[in-house]
């Protein structure tokens, strides 16, 4: 196989992004916790000891994940505690046999049923889990149960003093990552903008790419939030969060700019066809801009060594000059075509600026000249989670998916323990660690995980075989054992089937270092997999199954209500003027994080089977629909906010609460409520527009003669406005029908 210079080149860039990565610092973090444990009890004699404080560093650890030093400790503290009582109560299931499968039952709902509470639940409730498996082991050789508990606990302090001290010595390092890969999204976004201007026949694919990178951003978008914002929240106004805190502001209003400029590829096919030099222009600009912000992403951490570049300079003079060329050869009074330049010229320049912030920001600017954003109105941007005793009882029932997942766990691991001891499988809790591991609420994510999990076992099986054929030494098995462990939680969410084959290749070393029957073992691990695969694809298709559709309605309905809110918000804007308030940017970052979870829920569906899609198509002209519907809010708002606009008129407030009457009936109908006559109106959307509006926009001819820049900016405003309201009218009006034609 040959490799191009590029390819190389790509290779070693990825290399450096996971060493940088804030997954593989954790992975190191975590092979100091469970190693220096195991020496200490060695040297000491005390293996037993050293081998339990590193469960209890092992079980502690799931709950790192990215976000702020004060949600990390919390959680890890939680989990801790809840692998303590687990572990207590698991030390005792082995007196009766008969009260063994209908406690372990019990204990896997109750402990599965807090991931109710979210992501970080989900984290402490895995590690309750994992505790309640590793309880069926022999790992502590026999040990005391309320001992092993203590050196549990013990581990679990362990664990997190070195978080602590990790984020004291690099306490920089989980802002610069993500402020560095959220640049780099960027980059890659307006790249591919660049690359949808040109004539392609894999524009579909491109747009996908598009929306992928959207769907990443807002992901990443909300870790920072949590990041900068509760760290300010914690410590007081930081210079550096607070600087970091303004350029994540404007890799923010970036991407909705960018989804506030959505390009009419006809149109614009059209006139580049005509002028191809200009098309050259207009993409070399967004291909600029992206190298630029990958060159700034490369140095976020010494902007000092950002060289001067005068691309984007050069490309702005080259359009200046296109589009002057283009405006005194025209002779029309309204032309579209010079107008759908100036927009895209309009859009890349205010990119530019927020480019050149970013990078003023970087170079550290005296705090006086500094607008640091207010500690209170920066807290309501981030996603709060409701932890009141109220949203177990709410979800304790068949409609909720983790009520079902907590169900089908319970009922699979009994079954998957009764198995192993069935059929005197070697390693019966292996079965249930695969079964904790890959079950999902869903069956997409289920099957997806039971496939990489099965093939990365057998390649770790297989890797296996060859190193024990080629060597037996023990010094190697221990190193090998260790370097596998580090990269397979470093792969974990990068990468499930790599990290699979290097938690095997772990497993089967650390077995071998106290068996000697190694190819046993390796037998036994690929077939527990095998079974743990089997059972927990056949849970999720049998037992209670929650298909995506199923909560398609609740996800649709929260989009719905998203883009209203933010709609409401862009009304009472452009009425009342002034400065953006803080309520505006909350309903924004809500609007673009449902939309979100709508297209990652759309996306799930696809990976189930054929005969579970139900109305494939619909939920996909839905999700499009909305994508659109929130592209053209984001197009109305930034044009408003970055504009002198002349007051809001009555036909615009008229049109834009139709449009919001429209919202709600939509929501009516996911509701399942009856919906009332709008004021006894019964019209088309093109008949309500325009009996408000009228079909054309009028000017006196005195205006149309001046052609001053006064008049072109206000011809610009009541086309865009116009169009925007014109076609989020017709959407509007779309959703309701097209909810009532979909079976949920």
């Amino acid at each position: 196989m040959k490799f191009s210079k590029n390819s190389i080149t790509e290779i070693f860039k990825d290399l450096s992004e996971y060493f940088k990565s804030t997954d593989f610092s954790k992975a190191i973090l975590l092979g100091i916790a469970l190693t220096l444990p195991i020496i200490a009890g060695v040297k000491l004699e005390a293996l037993q000891i050293g081998i339990t404080i590193t469960v209890g560093a092992l079980l502690a650890s799931p709950s790192d994940v990215s976000g702020s030093i004060r949600h990390k400790i919390t959680a890890t503290l939680f989990a801790t505690l809840l692998a303590m009582v687990v572990s207590l109560i698991g030390g005792y299931l082995h007196l009766s046999l008969w009260l063994l499968f209908p406690v372990l039952g019990v204990l896997m709902f109750g402990i599965s049923y807090i991931s109710i509470y979210g992501f970080r639940a989900s984290l402490i409730s895995f590690s309750g889990l994992f505790a309640l498996v590793l309880s069926f082991s022999n790992v502590s050789g026999g040990m005391e149960p309320y001992n092993r508990v203590l050196l549990i606990g013990l581990g679990g302090l362990w664990y997190v003093l070195l978080v602590l001290l990790w984020h004291y010595i690099f306490p920089k390092a989980p802002t610069e990552y993500y402020l560095s890969k959220t640049i780099k999204l960027t980059a890659d976004y307006l790249k591919s903008r660049g690359e949808l201007v040109a004539e392609t026949t894999d524009r579909t694919t491109l747009l996908k790419k598009l929306l992928s990178i959207q769907t990443e951003l807002t992901a990443i978008h909300e870790t920072l939030r949590d990041i900068l914002i509760e760290s300010r929240t914690g410590s007081g106004k930081s210079d550096y969060e607070g600087k970091r805190l303004l350029i994540f502001v404007q890799l923010v209003d970036m991407l909705e700019l960018a989804m506030a400029n959505p390009v009419n590829y006809s149109k614009t096919d059209d006139f580049f066809k005509r002028k191809p030099e200009q098309l050259a222009d207009f993409q070399g600009l967004l291909f600029a801009m992206s190298n630029r912000m990958n060159a700034i992403a490369a140095n976020i951490s010494n902007p000092k060594k950002l060289q001067k570049n005068n691309n984007i300079e050069e490309f702005q003079k080259k359009i200046k000059r296109d589009i002057a060329e283009y405006s005194s050869a025209s002779n029309e009074t309204f032309d579209e075509s010079l107008l759908l330049l100036k927009n895209l010229f309009k859009y890349q320049k205010e990119q530019i600026r927020k480019i050149q912030k970013i990078e003023w920001l970087l170079k550290n600017p005296a705090q006086r000249d500094l607008s640091l954003l207010n500690k209170e109105d920066s807290r309501r941007f981030l996603t709060k989670q409701n932890y009141d005793f109220e949203v177990l009882v709410e979800n304790f029932n068949m409609r909720s998916p983790i009520f079902k997942h907590s169900l089908r766990l319970a009922v699979m691991t009994m079954i998957g323990y009764g198995v192993g001891m069935m059929f005197s499988v070697q390693n019966p809790y292996w079965i249930l660690l695969t079964l904790i591991v890959i079950m999902r609420p869903t069956f997409g994510l289920t099957k997806t995980r039971s496939k990489e999990r099965t093939i990365g076992t057998l390649i770790g099986g297989a890797l296996a075989v060859g190193i024990v054929l080629i060597t037996q030494n023990t010094t190697v098995y221990g190193i090998l054992a260790i370097v596998s462990l580090v990269i397979a939680f470093s792969m974990v969410q990068r990468n499930y089937k790599a990290a699979a084959t290097f938690i095997t290749l772990s497993v089967v070393f650390i077995y071998a270092l106290l068996r000697p029957d190694i190819f046993n073992v390796i037998q036994y691990r690929v077939m527990d997999t095998l079974i743990g695969a089997g059972l927990a694809t056949l849970g999720n298709l049998l037992l209670w199954p929650a298909w995506e559709i199923q909560g398609m309605q609740k996800t649709l309905l929260e989009t719905l209500k998203a883009n209203r809110l933010y709609l409401e918000e862009i009304i009472g804007y452009y009425n009342q003027k002034g400065i953006i308030p803080s309520k505006y940017k909350v309903a924004r970052k809500k609007a673009f994080l449902e939309m979100s979870n709508l297209s990652a829920a759309f996306q799930r569906m696809t990976q189930e089977p054929k005969s579970k899609q139900k109305n494939l198509d619909k939920v996909y002209e839905i999700t499009v629909l909305n994508h659109t519907f929130l592209s053209s809010l984001a197009s109305l708002s930034t044009y408003i906010l970055s504009n002198p606009t002349t007051p809001a008129s009555k036909n615009f407030n008229k049109v834009s609460e139709k449009i919001v009457r429209n919202l709600s009936d939509a929501e009516a109908v996911l509701k399942e409520e009856i919906i009332s006559e709008n004021d006894g109106e019964i019209y088309e959307s093109e008949d309500v527009f325009d009996a408000t509006f009228g079909k054309n926009i009028s000017f006196s001819e005195e205006e149309k003669s001046s052609k001053s820049e006064g008049f072109h900016s206000k011809i610009e405003e009541a086309h865009l406005v116009r169009e925007q309201l014109k076609w989020l009218l017709a959407m509007s009006e779309k959703m309701p029908k097209l909810l009532r034609e979909t079976k949920f």
